[in-house]
């Protein structure tokens, strides 16, 4: 068995392949799943990109790309994050 922290880790070892991107969210930087799915993604080659909150955490320092909405409160930060993935959408759309 394997418990919770491993919960992300082992996803990455049975679907991460080499130059495959890892992209994270964690509203502390600081989730023990996270850290460790990022750590076997480099282990594995993966280039990785973190959507984190507060000062970043422990998961800036393994994040080949990050970005960070400095605060406390989870909820802001997850609008945040939620507002930059759909930039994103709306730039793939319009250059695919």
């Amino acid at each position: 068995d394997f418990g919770f922290e491993e919960v992300f880790a082992r996803q990455v070892d049975g679907l991460a392949r080499q130059n495959d991107t890892l992209v994270v969210f964690t509203t502390s930087g600081k989730s023990p799943n996270i850290i460790a799915a990022l750590k076997r993604a480099k282990e594995r080659g993966c280039s990785t990109v973190g959507m984190l909150g507060g000062d970043g955490g422990p998961a800036l320092a393994l994040c080949d790309y990050s970005v960070v909405i400095p605060g406390t409160d989870s909820a802001a930060i997850q609008e945040g994050h939620q507002t930059l993935i759909h930039a994103c959408c709306e730039v793939l759309e319009h250059h695919a």
